[in-house]
């Protein structure tokens, strides 16, 4: 298990307001840039797109959210090659690239965010343990992915892979 993305993401989402203080950051960066974003979510169901419009002002810099859960939504809603999916699976940082790339070219953003992984409580397989969770974060020349393991049951592992996401997206954004 990878401590210190568990802790940083633990640290963002502390106290009340956590989750949308991290959001807020990510708007305002957006917002000063002129940048619009959009989410692509297959373990996190949404909770990204969810914790940025809980913003007020948030359609100032957010243009939409696809939840692909399933392979075939990766594939028709976003154009993952297939093959890039069974080549790696659908837990894997290729297909995470690919969901961000897939959703700049299906939208109107000008930088995307994935998420897909493996939240539990079953689905491990080998060499993927439960908590493990493949990003993507794309922009106009740019792609980068990261697999990280969390700790905790299915609702930690969403919340810490939603709170790391947004906080990649700042990352490439400052």
């Amino acid at each position: 298990m990878d401590n210190t993305a568990t802790e940083q993401a633990s640290q963002a989402l502390e106290g009340p307001d956590g989750p949308q203080r991290l959001a807020a950051d990510v708007g305002a960066a957006l917002h000063s840039r002129g940048l619009r974003l959009c989410t692509a979510e297959s373990c996190t169901g949404g909770g990204a797109a969810q914790a940025v419009t809980e913003i007020a002002g948030s359609s100032g810099w957010f243009e939409r959210g696809f939840v692909t859960y399933s392979n075939e939504s990766k594939t028709g809603m976003l154009g993952v090659p297939a093959g890039l999916i069974a080549q790696h699976g659908a837990v894997s940082e290729e297909v995470a690239a690919a969901m961000a790339v897939g959703a700049l070219a299906h939208s109107a953003a000008q930088v995307a965010l994935s998420t897909t992984g493996i939240a539990g409580p079953g689905g491990a397989v080998a060499g993927k343990p439960v908590g493990t969770v493949c990003f993507g974060w794309a922009g106009p020349g740019w792609v980068r992915t990261e697999r990280l393991v969390f700790g905790g049951d299915r609702r930690a592992v969403r919340e810490q892979a939603v709170a790391h996401s947004l906080q990649g997206l700042l990352r490439f954004l400052v």
